[in-house]
């Protein structure tokens, strides 16, 4: 008589990891077909603040407009950091919580990467030189110059002190 309990648990199991499927991680493995994606938005990496000196923060503003049709932005964007043989991808900012956000053609988003300058030619610190972002739901990559300094190492340079603000909306 208990082939008829784990039936059910099992397909009910089997429903809820189908509906979960498309759910917003973006390491599910599969593609958001409603996706912002690089090819359809222009990506534009905006004046910064700059932190100055080792130890002060600076913020890195990126804005997203959307060039083709109405599409949606999850979770939080994708963003690597290299230079000098080291990549490292920034994690979301503590306390963030990601949002959904549809735009539709014109619509515009953006999301801040914060950091922590580092010393020039200190080991701990990232010697960034590009900037890589994707978003999510999609693998292509646009590559922009890092032209802020060095980045802290929160104890190598593989772990730069950097992070991803959420997607905000833009505009009105």
């Amino acid at each position: 008589m208990r082939a008829f309990p784990l039936t059910v648990t099992a397909v009910a199991a089997a429903l809820l990891l189908t509906a979960c499927g498309g759910g917003g991680n973006g390491g599910s493995g599969a593609k958001n077909s409603s996706a912002c994606r690089i090819g359809g938005v222009s990506l534009q990496v905006g004046a910064a603040s700059v932190a100055p000196a080792a130890g002060d923060t600076g913020e890195v503003p990126v804005s997203i407009t959307n060039q083709s049709k109405t599409c949606t932005l999850e979770n939080f964007p994708g963003v690597t950091l290299s230079g000098s043989g080291t990549s490292a991808k920034l994690p979301a900012q503590k306390g963030a919580k990601a949002q959904t956000l549809k735009l539709a053609k014109g619509d515009a988003a953006s999301f801040t990467i914060g950091y922590v300058r580092g010393k020039d030619g200190d080991a701990k610190s990232l010697a960034a030189t590009e900037l890589k972002i994707t978003l999510p739901g999609g693998d292509a990559v646009q590559s922009f110059p890092w032209k802020y300094g060095p980045i802290a190492g929160q104890g190598t340079a593989a772990k730069p002190n950097a992070s991803v603000s959420a997607f905000q909306q833009a505009g009105d």
